[in-house]
């Protein structure tokens, strides 16, 4: 992991009504290779900022520079996956991927992006279903699919938006550690929205605690990130033994406080 900013986010502001923007002054960094996570309640304004990040939404303020060049619209350097799957549905799993593989390098023929497509499908453990479409898999595999064809693009860096939400405790947690697997290998640079504390705590090198905007006696306080945590947990952390590592009820305990208390402070 690089030491020098690769994604550079200055003085980022939303605002919906013009006297009450939902944040302000909005300033992070991320390295190279570096997995950050952003969490925080509901209205905090989190998935804007991803999609700022995405180039899918323009902030009303600030500036967003990723590899030294301005971010003003959606790019192939940036894959992004949802919450929902977003999947072509008359698409096969091979199908809904090789689209974006030849959107990506339309010079490649069918065999060099077939060949493409399973290397990223065998990552995410769906060779068995890859002809198969959206409605004959389960949740957890159309999000795989969805990972996999992220992942697919090779791009400069990854954008997650809750992404393992809407899914039961043990295919979430499987899906995790097979995305730290491939993060690792791939050393992908990754901005992720999260609820889950625990999957902050086992994904991310740092997590920015998101505090909601505010009416204050003095007027409209815009949300901001209130701090920056740096994960003092060995990055070869897995699921099945975070719980057992020094120093993770002291993290844990750290965040929910400020989740309970502070995000929305007055």
């Amino acid at each position: 992991m690089s030491s020098e900013a690769f994604l550079q986010v200055q003085g980022l502001a939303k605002a919906f009504q013009p006297a009450r923007p939902v944040f302000a002054e909005v300033s992070f960094a991320l390295a190279k290779g570096e997995f950050v996570c952003i969490i925080g309640h509901s209205g905090c304004g989190k998935t804007t900022i991803l999609n700022v990040l995405a180039g899918l939404d323009a902030a009303s303020g600030g500036h967003v520079f990723m590899d030294g060049r301005a971010i003003d619209g959606p790019g192939l350097e940036r894959g992004v996956v949802f919450q929902g799957h977003a999947l072509m549905p008359w698409l096969t799993v091979r199908q809904n991927i090789a689209f974006a593989v030849r959107s990506r390098w339309p010079q490649w023929g069918r065999t060099e992006v077939d060949a493409h497509v399973k290397k990223f499908v065998a990552l995410v453990g769906l060779l068995p279903a890859i002809d198969k479409k959206p409605n004959e898999l389960s949740g957890g595999m159309k999000q795989r699919v969805g990972i996999a064809r992220a992942f697919a693009i090779q791009p400069k860096m990854l954008l997650l938006d809750e992404p393992f939400g809407a899914l039961d405790a043990l295919t979430r947690g499987s899906i995790q550690d097979e995305l730290l697997a491939i993060v690792r290998q791939t050393q992908q640079t990754v901005f992720m929205i999260t609820h889950d504390v625990d999957e902050a705590i086992l994904l991310a090198d740092r997590i920015l605690l998101m505090r909601n905007g505010a009416d204050l006696p003095a007027g409209w306080r815009p949300g901001d990130i209130a701090e920056v945590v740096a994960n003092p947990l060995p990055r070869t952390r897995t699921r099945a033994g975070l719980h057992h590592l020094p120093g993770y009820y002291d993290l844990r305990n750290h965040i929910v406080d400020f989740l309970v208390t502070r995000a929305h402070a007055h």
